[in-house]
């Protein structure tokens, strides 16, 4: 069995469901994607897809926290121990760019446009997943720019900015196109991190205590198992 009870083959099927669904919503809109043709396009019935889903916003909330699950686990599970916050940002953007390059834009798409269609504990509790990333950068900007690193600028300022950039580039990124994956990392970074190379090595860097813009700040950002994160809104 799967941490979330779901035997290995039903947790496949859940996860195909979830990303076929994505895929609908992202070309259709929510409002313009019915449960049959979700249905239809996973080769079950619609009461075979209601087995796995209460309802239409429950399958919504359902793909932006997988979405979220992937996005810690590609993103920011690879950088968690890294010291430096100058190469903790750079690697972080790297991996940002990356998901929304290589086929996993359409939850990026769904979490930014959908976002309003939730309701009540189900988009608190997307809200509480997404702000916890901005309070990682905020808290790896301002290490950053303690340490003389980066020019003092506010720390909020800097991670909105930076969630800008990547989070857009699915807009007008062209697999075929001009610049490569590896390109527009490289740009990026020398837009935010002056002086920093995008592929360059890690730094040595004295550790810090973590500074963040609010002091009431939710316990440093740990990743969740993909699987396991079905953790629902209580």
């Amino acid at each position: 069995m799967t941490p979330t009870g779901r035997k290995p083959d039903e947790g496949e099927r859940y996860r195909t469901i979830l990303e076929t669904a994505a895929r609908l919503i992202c070309e259709r809109g929510y409002e313009g994607t019915s449960m049959q043709e979700i249905a239809a396009a996973c080769r079950m019935t619609k009461a075979g897809l209601y087995h796995h889903i209460q309802n239409k916003e429950q399958l919504l909330f359902a793909i932006m926290n997988y979405g979220m699950d992937v996005f810690e686990e590609q993103v920011l599970a690879p950088v968690q121990d890294v010291v430096d916050p100058v190469e903790r940002l750079r690697l972080c953007m790297r991996n940002n760019i990356h998901l929304v390059t290589s086929g996993r834009s359409k939850e990026v798409i769904i979490i930014l446009h959908e976002h309003a269609t939730l309701t009540g504990e189900a988009r608190e509790f997307i809200d509480r997943r997404k702000k916890r990333y901005v309070r990682f950068l905020e808290g790896a900007f301002a290490d950053a720019i303690a340490q003389g690193l980066l020019p003092g600028v506010d720390p909020t300022v800097a991670a909105f900015s930076f969630l800008g950039m990547v989070l857009w580039v699915y807009k007008w990124f062209k697999p075929d196109g001009r610049l490569t994956e590896e390109q527009i990392a490289d740009g990026m970074v020398a837009m935010i991190l002056p002086g920093v190379s995008a592929g360059a090595a890690p730094r040595a860097a004295s550790p810090v205590t973590p500074t963040t813009s609010d002091a009431t700040e939710p316990a440093p950002l740990r990743m969740v198992p993909r699987a396991a994160s079905g953790e629902e809104p209580q």
